[in-house]
């Protein structure tokens, strides 16, 4: 199994000692565009080797694809980070291209890879990448709604005092601060509603929080989170390579599911060997499908801005 990260970086190196302490590659490649950054974190990963008992060999490259040949599994982390007060809606013209051009790059050596969008605004870098590549629409996940689920459970546990592995809880919708849309109605504690523990306040003050979730680290270290994104993208790694068909709320096309075609937004899907292997409709209220409907309208306004690119 060959694994590709796309982007050194923070979130990318992050990304890549979770896919190496979990030995989910034999092989995998750390690419960027910098001189040297690339090569020097690997080298740095491999010498952890030795301490933390893993045996996956780490390649650094800058800019050379033919090293990524064959890869099974890619993710696309490149482009600029939001810095305080940036949306991911201005990110969309300096990262389209820089998503598509990694992309085609990324295909001339591996044309069967599946590939995982970290790359903000992820919805629409997504939906870029499904227009463009000429992939079958399974192997093309943005990542956005499995971070935004996991500070949900972050939010929740905080509330509860109790451990987030405990708690089952998605978040749908986009990956952006209006958009995004914590499904607390149908979250559970070990099978419990957390509606039963959490008064009215509470509920809507983890569900703002998560919201935020992003937004608020920006503000505390002055860029975009790394660690719960890297974990994130490796997470996804995980179950394609393991065949887990683990449930995450990922970024991916829709056609008719949830009321909604031409556009890849988060939804649970199951992730297998072979990528999203299918799309799970909840059952939302009134209330949720219109804020659904919302966040659809919100990511088509942002897909649009690619036309004029």
């Amino acid at each position: 199994m060959k694994v590709t990260v796309v982007g050194a970086g923070a979130v990318g190196a992050t990304c890549a000692d979770n896919i190496a302490r979990k030995e989910l590659a034999q092989e995998l490649v750390l690419l960027d565009i910098k001189e040297g950054l690339a090569e020097g974190k690997a080298q740095d990963m491999m010498q952890t080797a030795a301490l933390l008992g893993f045996d996956t060999k780490i390649t650094g490259s800058t800019n050379d694809y033919a090293k990524t040949a064959g890869s099974d599994v890619v993710i696309i982390t490149s482009g600029l980070p939001r810095k305080p007060g940036m949306t991911r809606e201005e990110l969309i013209g300096t990262n389209a291209g820089i998503v598509k051009g990694v992309t085609e790059n990324i295909l001339k050596f591996s044309p069967d890879a599946i590939i995982i969008i970290i790359s903000n605004p992820m919805d629409t870098m997504t939906y870029l990448t499904l227009t463009t590549s000429g992939l079958p629409k399974n192997r093309i996940i943005g990542m956005g709604g499995t971070l935004d689920s996991a500070r949900f459970k972050y939010q929740l546990s905080q509330q509860l005092n109790c451990s987030a592995a405990d708690l089952n809880a998605i978040v749908v919708g986009g990956h952006g601060d209006t958009t995004m849309i914590p499904l607390i109605s149908i979250a559970t504690w070990n099978s419990v509603p957390v509606t039963k523990f959490l008064s009215t306040d509470q509920q809507k003050q983890i569900v703002a929080d998560t919201m935020v979730g992003g937004a608020t680290l920006t503000k505390l270290i002055g860029t975009s989170a790394w660690y719960a994104p890297g974990a994130a993208g490796a997470a996804l790694v995980e179950a394609i390579v393991r065949d887990e068909k683990k449930l995450f709320t990922c970024c991916v096309s829709l056609d008719g599911e949830y009321g909604q075609k031409d556009i890849c937004l988060g939804v649970p899907v199951v992730i297998g060997k072979n990528g999203w292997e299918k799309i799970v409709e909840f059952k939302l209220s009134d209330e949720e499908q219109a804020s659904f409907n919302k966040s659809a309208d919100a990511v088509r306004s942002m897909n649009d801005v690619l036309k004029t690119l």
